[in-house]
Parts: structure tokens; sequence; C-alpha cells
């Protein structure tokens, strides 16, 4: 099968069901190390926040400036003055600072990040990353700080998708749409499974149960490694 082209059904077997997006964002959470500090981008990778137990110490950044950012409020306890990079209210943890947007890329660009996690467009089977622009002629390009972090963190995790609406693969063995940054994923959290991005192609850490790794190469067009 060609990489990228529609599965031959897009549907979902009733033999497995998706991943919701919080339960994606506690998996991510669970593999986060102790001592770790990791930038949550926007959107989808925002939820990991609420899923890391107060009592393990990861340091939240957010690139507008936070280091040391909490879960969302309470409803009824929002502060509009405390907001991560996507006007989203957050909590501060004890302890944690505000600073200069300046300062925050500075710590972006300068090798201070353990990881990042992003959405994607499409990730390469060795890693290569595009989540900024589609190259659709109207689409507006909006590049943020995605670039800054895909090559100045340590590693770089994607949450997403597996499938677009029309069923073609965001993991794809050719990126088509513009880069973001080559070969800097390392992991790729889906709603269906977990896989890892190598030189040598991908390998899978987990899937959801009664996905058959046949059915998961099938939807994915690609070899994935066991």
């Amino acid at each position: 099968m060609k990489a990228g082209a529609p599965a031959p059904s897009a549907k979902f077997s009733m033999h497995y069901q998706r991943r919701s997006r919080d339960q994606l964002a506690a998996l991510v959470a669970r593999d986060i190390p102790e001592g770790a500090v990791v930038n949550l981008g926007i959107g989808m990778p925002t939820l990991v926040a609420n899923h890391i137990p107060g009592s393990r110490e990861v340091l939240l950044q957010s690139e507008n400036g936070i280091l040391g950012m909490g879960p969302a409020p309470a409803p009824g306890a929002e502060d509009y003055d405390l907001i991560n990079a996507g006007k989203q209210p957050v909590t501060l943890r004890a302890g944690g600072a505000f600073f200069h947007h300046a300062d925050s890329f500075a710590m972006m660009r300068g090798g201070h990040l353990d990881i990042c996690v992003m959405g994607a467009f499409q990730v390469s089977a060795q890693g290569d990353l595009a989540n900024w622009h589609t190259g659709e002629k109207d689409a507006i390009p909006a590049v943020g700080g995605a670039m800054d972090l895909a090559v100045g963190a340590r590693e770089t995790w994607i949450m997403m998708d597996l499938l677009t609406k029309a069923g073609v693969s965001k993991v794809v063995a050719q990126c088509s749409y513009p880069l973001t940054a080559i070969a800097c994923v390392k992991r790729i959290y889906s709603d269906l499974a977990t896989l890892r991005c190598t030189p040598a192609g991908l390998e899978l850490i987990d899937s959801v149960a009664g996905l058959e790794h046949a059915e998961l190469e099938r939807l994915v067009g690609l070899a994935i490694a066991r």
C-alpha cells in the first residue's frame, strides 16, 4: 500500500475502541520521568497537566513565560491573568515563576527542555515533523514556537489521532507538508497505538486492546516492528 494512502476501510473495528483525549493525556503523563522539564503545546497536549500528580516533581514550561505550571483550575476559580500559550487558564505550582517571552525562548533554544509534547499534521517513520502548515493555498502559516521546541528539546513527543477524518494515516513514510523539523520525534501517542520513531522506521510500544498488529499496519500503510 502506498504510504499515506487511505486505508481500504477507515471505520474502526468493533473489536477495539479508540483512546479518549484524557486517556491519551494520562499515558503521556505516566511516561514523563521524575524531574523532567516539559513544554506542553497548544491543544490536546495541554490536558497532560491534569494527569501529573502533585507528588511528582515535573516542571511544566509554557512558551509565553511560565515555569512550574499546574493543571487547569476548577470551574469558577479561573484567573485569566494566568494563562498558557493557548490562552487557557492554568494554575501555578508552589515555586512557579513568570518571566519574559524572550527568556522563555532562550530556555527553549538553549537545550533546557527535556521533552516537548505537541500535535502534528504528519510524522514520518523516521521522526520528521510537519505541524505548522498544511500547504493549502488559503491556509495561514502559524509557525509559533514549534520549530524552536522541536529542535531545542531533547525529545519531541506527539499527541494526535492516528488517522485524519478521511481515514488517511498521519504517520507516513515521508511528509508531504512543509517540515517543522527533521528527525526530532521520538514517540507518537495516538488514539489507537503508541509508536517509537527510529532511523530504521517505526516500532510499536503499545496499542489498544483488540487491535491486531496486521490491522494497525494496514491502517498506517507501513511496517511496524514489534
